[in-house]
């Protein structure tokens, strides 16, 4: 492969992004209106019944967190579609700055064990590549604001973590929770963290997330309806597979999401396998959520991004190709139902078990054995 310049790589990258949000955004903004109306309703304040902090009581359906409604609400000013066109565009470069991100991350990761930064960036060419077209899907064709923010800033916390800052990790993982609610999942990254920084992060997170968070409960109890929202349980599901035929999701559903999701991603630092945990955690929702929705890959695209780039050292990016096919590319190849379910338990399955169990090498420099933390040393290195 030719050699790719500290630049040029970032320079293919924004054309790719322009190019899919040139095809995609004429036909964009599917779900833009619930996050223009839950920036209406959370500035509007006392102004409206239905408004401020009774704005989850009253409207269950608007499953996003308040800060994406805070954000969302910067573009109201505009009209309609301006207010989306500019919201897509400002999406679709967050795009480019999570993969600016995970690189410098991964180069920050691997600092002093003679990392080839070609190599690496020529990962993250090939693994932005596939990210992008998933990226402009939930940006773009969909208009979610909160799955966009909760990825950009769960990125922005894996930065802080390979720099060992817990005060901003547990900051921009409380901000991903507080964007969207199934970003709890992420938490895990927590405890990547050296353990006497633990503390210190976790009071940060819990404390941002309450800050943001409890107001609504506090001020308008029947907010808890919001949890109780269903949606229907698509033939395409994997859940279809695990024999849940319920039309619309189960009640233990949410919870066993986030259950999954937590364990996975505790086990996968416990393993010394930290950059698999944004892959865990979008998996449990894969494999147990009702509906299928491809905008629901971004976040397993970012997964497998991480993966790629941080978890292991292949200079071939096999899984963000392999998450973009399987649960991307069979929406429009495959035409049955179940079939696209099945593939969907199957990516779930394997690459679960891949990240997890699969031999890693660790070629990183070791410190000395008092030092080291679920941060430098996988499993399989212990003693």
């Amino acid at each position: 492969m030719p050699v790719i310049s500290q630049r040029v790589h970032l320079v293919l990258l924004a054309a790719w992004t322009v190019l899919w949000f040139a095809v995609v955004e004429p036909h964009g903004g599917f779900s833009w209106h619930y996050l223009r109306t839950g920036g209406e309703l959370l500035y509007a304040g006392s102004g409206r019944a239905d408004g401020g902090l009774n704005l989850y009581a009253h409207h269950p359906e608007l499953q996003m967190g308040p800060v994406s409604f805070l954000v969302a609400g910067l573009f109201n000013p505009f009209s309609d579609a301006v207010g989306q066109f500019l919201a897509a565009a400002v999406m679709s470069l967050l795009g480019l700055v999570i993969l600016v991100v995970a690189g410098r991350s991964a180069a920050q990761y691997f600092l002093g064990t003679g990392t080839n930064h070609q190599r690496l960036r020529q990962r993250v060419l090939i693994a932005g590549l596939a990210f992008i077209p998933m990226w402009i899907e939930v940006a773009v064709r969909f208009g979610h604001l909160d799955d966009v923010l909760a990825l950009f800033f769960t990125t922005l916390a894996v930065g802080s973590l390979t720099r060992r800052n817990p005060a901003a990790t547990g900051i921009f993982l409380a901000l991903a929770v507080d964007s969207k609610p199934t970003a709890l999942v992420f938490l895990p990254l927590l405890l990547a963290l050296p353990r006497t920084q633990w503390l210190r992060a976790g009071l940060w997170c819990a404390g941002l997330v309450a800050l943001v968070w409890l107001p609504f409960f506090l001020g308008a109890p029947q907010s808890f309806a919001a949890a109780e929202f269903t949606i229907p349980n698509q033939p395409a599901s994997a859940l279809r597979w695990l024999g849940v035929d319920d039309p619309h999701t189960p009640p233990w559903d949410r919870p066993a999401q986030a259950a999954l999701g937590l364990t996975l991603g505790c086990i996968a630092v416990r393993r010394g396998r930290w950059p698999a945990v944004v892959l865990l955690g979008t998996n449990a929702r894969i494999l147990l959520d009702p509906s299928v929705y491809t905008y629901y890959c971004a976040s397993v695209l970012l997964g497998t991004l991480l993966w790629d780039v941080i978890g292991q050292r292949r200079l071939v990016p096999w899984w963000s190709w392999i998450g973009l096919i399987t649960l991307y590319g069979t929406v429009f190849l495959v035409p049955d139902d179940a079939t696209r379910g099945l593939f969907r338990l199957g990516f779930v399955a394997v690459s679960t078990t891949y990240v997890l169990l699969w031999p890693v090498r660790d070629r990183r420099r070791r410190r000395p054995r008092a030092k080291r933390t679920t941060l430098d040393v996988p499993e399989e290195s212990r003693p």
